[in-house]
């Protein structure tokens, strides 16, 4: 018998064998070509199988031990320890949720080193490639990079999921042990198709907010179980700075209410209606029903201008000015609800915006200034959410944002990465009697009991 890897999948040669490939794990006929063909992802079980059952077989899989010796490793805290051996044994194949700014990058660096197998690190976006990259560079001579113009492969690779789509037909037998940060969004972002075309048997996912119902599923399917897990109130104040949540209340006005009344009347007439006709339908099928009629995209048009009138009004002008006078000599993540109020504030305040619409060079030179204390203020919609280091931050201002309470932890963790003396500070700027208060309510049940929780 032979197995060989093919474009994602293993193609199963039963040539001068007495087994029944259907018989064996996750092998199934492929009429189009006439042969055995199982995804990529169940080749370490079917060589276990046949190796248990001592069915010898041919296998051309390239050897993915790699040498150690030249690494540096890191020096873990006591919680990094505890996940990286959680997940030794759990056989190498789980998820690992540590709050944002609690080093989840070291864990994976150091699992890679336990291993001593070839890495695909996987990534979401194109700013975490490069922080990945940098951070791994530390520790091991040479790391490939695939995704935003790079395209080198060697032992230990990071790759965004973009890219990874493209490139696992072609080199997904190459490695030993696959990480996926950003775990959550295995199954949607990160789609379960890449990590089916891996014969990686070790699999590490890294997530701050481990997801629920079918992302679980199918983060569970195609990494593994949760091994390990804490909480941002498990390391305040030992391993992540203190904190104080502030919520600004903030009044619309006489003109911004009467338009945010009246978006708000239109889209809560047609919604109410809506639910009439369908009890217990969702958000998204109130959608999808509404662009089928003139009334229905009305409505919809309306909910968007309700939202945009919240993003950033007068009196949150007003606010963020006062707030980055006051801490002026503090550094400050400004978060906002879309890309169009982050460019906004950049152009109001001379400040930095953090998009994924902003070249590499220039995204690595403001974080310089940033981190050097020659720039105070950056402003980001979604690109400071997830994963990119920026320690020296101390204040967070929340503009806007979804009701996401996974989002909301992971911007508050942007500045709870720990120093001496230091106590962080995160605004909460939320319009009274809208929509915001709903939004804001939700976001807290992903901090609630952390630390005490007032106005101002």
């Amino acid at each position: 018998m032979q197995i060989r890897f093919d474009r994602g999948t293993i193609l199963i040669d039963p040539s001068r064998s007495s087994v029944d490939p259907g018989k064996l794990p996750g092998v199934a006929w492929d009429p189009r070509v006439r042969t055995w063909r199982a995804p990529a992802d169940a080749y370490a079980t079917l060589v276990a199988r046949l190796s248990d059952a001592d069915i010898p077989f041919a296998d051309p899989t390239p050897d993915h031990r790699t040498s150690t010796t030249s690494w540096s490793m890191p020096d873990l805290r006591w919680y990094q320890r505890d996940a990286l051996a959680a997940w030794g044994a759990a056989n190498r194949r789980g998820v690992i949720a540590l709050p944002t700014g609690a080093g989840k990058t070291m864990v994976a660096t150091a699992a890679i080193a336990a291993c001593g197998v070839t890495a695909l690190c996987l990534v979401p976006t194109r700013v975490l490639l490069e922080q990945w990259a940098t951070v791994l560079m530390r520790y091991v001579r040479e790391v490939g990079r695939l995704g935003d113009g790079e395209r080198s492969v060697a032992s230990v690779t990071v790759a965004t999921y973009a890219s990874a789509i493209t490139w696992a037909p072609r080199i997904g037998d190459r490695f030993g042990l696959v990480v996926v940060d950003e775990a959550h969004h295995v199954g949607a972002g990160c789609p379960g198709e890449v990590l089916e075309m891996l014969v990686a048997k070790a699999r590490l996912g890294l997530t701050a907010t481990p997801p629920l119902d079918e992302a679980a599923v199918a983060l569970e399917r195609h990494v593994g179980p949760i091994v390990y897990a804490l909480a941002i109130d498990d390391l305040v104040g030992d391993s992540l700075a203190d904190f104080d949540l502030v919520t600004i209340p903030i009044r619309l006005g006489r003109d911004e209410r009467a338009r945010y009344d009246a978006a708000r009347a239109v889209f809560a007439t047609a919604f109410a209606s809506f639910q009439r006709a369908s009890p217990g339908a969702d958000w998204q099928a109130f959608a999808r029903a509404a662009m089928r009629s003139e009334a229905g995209r009305e409505a919809i048009a309306a909910w968007r201008t309700s939202r945009e009138i919240l993003s950033y009004p007068a009196d949150k002008r007003r606010v963020l000015r006062e707030l980055l006078v006051r801490h002026a000599n503090h550094r400050a993540l400004v978060f906002t609800r879309d890309n169009r109020t982050t460019y906004e504030i950049a152009r109001e305040l001379l400040v930095f915006p953090i998009t994924h619409e902003i070249g590499r060079k220039e995204r690595a030179a403001a974080l310089e200034r940033f981190s050097s204390g020659e720039a105070n203020v950056l402003v980001s919609a979604q690109v400071l959410d997830e994963g990119l280091d920026v320690p020296a931050a101390e204040i967070a201002i929340v503009v806007g944002g979804s009701a996401s309470a996974r989002r909301h932890v992971q911007r508050i963790g942007r500045v709870l990465r720990p120093a001496p003396g230091k106590r962080a500070r995160v605004y909460e700027l939320t319009v009274s009697d809208s929509m915001d208060v709903d939004d804001a309510r939700r976001r807290g049940r992903g901090i609630r009991g952390v630390t005490g929780e007032h106005s101002a």
